[in-house]
Order: structure tokens, then C-alpha cells, then sequence
């Protein structure tokens, strides 16, 4: 394992909970910045109801905003029929369904429990076929859920096993509270690759406890090679009280580049765009590369302070 994939989320996980509206120039200008630096896979927008998530109303605009580039790989949230409607008229690569591994959050983040999330993603099997789209599944509070505490591994094999009969290959795992530890990351990774070994999985860290990479490199030791992060840290679930931004990427790729990963993107750049969207909301962003310089920068003697005496 050589090169790791990153899916960069800042554009719907990240801004989805900003306020006010962050504006859709900026946002397909936000987009454009990462392809730039290197990033080949954007989860862009979602195709959710204007009211129950305001900021990403403008999806079909971002999407169309976008400029090609070779391998780009656009992804967006698909809920429902409805939401599949959309997606439909629009250039959209990958749709990602998602459930959650807890019947509170279910009730909370898709309005069902979650037998009834689970039918109504069925349908979008063949409409992401017929539109030229692949479907992935996304489990969202796989590890801790903020109304039920923690999450068996039993409950996640569930989901990840209604996703597999329908179809679904890839599989995103969400620690949507930031909750995850080594350990419990390995375990479940474990679990997962026994039972369902032709599922390839993708790790979503947040870091609100400051275990996201931590829980990166356990992911790594269990050999998974996929990987989402949002640009400065940006992010936190609007129906999980107490989740706080993803893992930045930023930070993401400073230590995968320290393990001698390959990611394709140039991290300078990266951190500048990190630093533009700072200026931008006005407010620092919890990305460590936006505070420090990365490892290896040396620095002139001669402007140095030094003891006296």
C-alpha cells in the first residue's frame, strides 16, 4: 500500500452547518482550488432538501461549476427518489446513500428508523445504474451515538450487510461524534473485512477529541487505503450534538507524506488554500498545518533568538 486515497468533503460535510450562506461562487471557486492542488476526489454537495440543510441548496449549481480534470471523481449525498432526481440532471460520479447505525440518529438525521432508511435507498440501486453513477453506502454514528452511546459492532455489520445485498461495494464508515480509538477502529475494520472481504471501505474521522489521526493510522496497520478529511477542519454533523470538524486535510496529508505515502497532492498548496478559507470565514480553523510549519522547515540562524549570558 503505497498511495492512499483521499476524498477532500470541506464543500458538504465542512460548510454544510456555516452560517450565513457561504456563497456558490465561492464554493465552485473552493472546489477548483483543491482540484488544482492535486485532489481527484470532491464529495461536493448533497442532494437534500433545501430546508432541512439550507447551505447546500445551490447543488446542482456547484456541480456544474466545477471544472474537469483528468481522473476528477465528484461525489455528492443522494437521499432518496427525490434526491436521485436531481443528481440525475447533473454530472455526478458517485452517489453516496447513507443510514445510520443507531435508531435515534436515524430518527434524527433521516426522519425513519433505520429499516425504513434502508428501503428507501434501495430504489437508488438502479436510477444511480441508469444514470451512469456508482452507488456507495455510508454508515453514519458507526462507533458512538450522541442520544445512545455506544454502537455494537453487530449494528454496523447490519447495515454493512443490507448495503452489501443490494449491490453496494464501497462501504464509508462515519465517526460522526469524533468518538473512534485505535483499538475500536481496528476491530471494527477486522470485523467488516471477515465477513464481507470484497466490501472496500473508506474511513470518516472527525476530530473532536484530537484522535482523528490517531484512528488514521490504526485504519492503516487494518490496511484501509481510503481515507476523507475537509480542508482547515472544517465540518460537524448538524443532527449530532457535539460533533466538531473532520480531520483536516491539511494535516492528513503532512503525515501520510511523513510515512512515506503517496497522495498526489502538493501539500504547500494545500495549506494555502486552507489559509484563504480562513480569511474567508473569518475565524481560525482547527487544521494544525495552518498554525505550524510543516516537518523538515529549517529556519535562518542568524535571525534566530539566542540565549545571552
Amino acid at each position: 500500500m503505497d498511495r492512499i486515497e483521499i476524498t477532500e468533503v470541506g464543500l458538504r460535510d465542512g460548510l454544510q452547518s456555516e452560517k450565513p450562506f457561504f456563497a456558490t461562487a465561492d464554493k465552485v471557486d473552493l472546489g477548483n482550488r483543491l482540484i488544482a492542488v492535486g485532489l481527484r476526489r470532491l464529495e461536493a454537495t448533497s442532494f437534500v432538501s433545501p430546508r432541512a440543510v439550507p447551505q447546500l441548496a445551490d447543488a446542482e449549481a456547484v456541480i456544474a461549476g466545477i471544472n474537469p480534470a483528468d481522473g476528477l471523481v465528484l461525489e455528492a449525498l443522494v437521499p432518496n427518489e427525490r434526491g436521485a432526481a436531481r443528481a440525475t440532471a447533473t454530472n455526478v460520479n458517485v452517489w453516496v446513500a447513507f443510514a445510520s447505525a443507531s435508531e435515534s440518529h436515524s430518527l434524527a438525521n433521516s426522519n425513519a428508523n433505520v429499516d425504513t432508511a434502508l428501503e428507501r435507498i434501495k430504489p437508488l440501486v438502479e436510477l444511480a445504474k441508469s444514470a451512469g453513477a456508482e452507488l456507495y453506502g455510508s454508515v453514519a454514528v458507526a462507533y458512538d451515538c450522541p442520544f445512545e452511546g455506544q454502537v455494537g459492532t453487530a449494528q454496523v455489520l447490519k447495515l454493512a450487510k443490507a448495503y452489501h445485498a443490494m449491490g453496494v461495494r464501497v462501504l464509508k464508515l462515519g465517526d460522526t461524534i469524533g468518538s473512534a480509538s485505535p483499538r475500536r477502529v481496528r476491530e471494527l475494520v477486522t470485523s467488516l473485512n471477515a465477513e464481507l472481504p470484497d466490501m472496500q471501505l473508506i474511513l470518516h474521522f472527525h476530530d473532536t477529541r484530537g484522535m482523528g489521526l490517531a484512528n488514521v493510522m490504526a485504519g492503516l496497520e487494518a490496511g484501509v487505503s481510503r481515507y476523507e478529511s475537509a480542508i482547515g477542519g472544517l465540518g460537524g454533523c448538524p443532527f449530532a450534538p457535539g460533533a466538531s470538524g473532520n480531520i483536516s486535510t491539511e494535516d492528513l496529508v503532512h503525515l501520510l507524506h511523513l510515512e512515506g505515502l503517496s497522495t498526489g497532492i502538493d501539500l504547500s498548496a494545500l495549506i494555502a488554500v486552507g489559509k484563504s478559507i480562513e480569511t474567508k470565514l473569518g475565524r481560525p480553523l482547527p487544521a494544525r498545518l495552518l498554525r505550524s510549519e510543516p516537518v523538515g522547515t529549517l529556519y535562518d540562524l542568524n535571525a534566530a533568538v539566542r540565549a545571552s549570558g
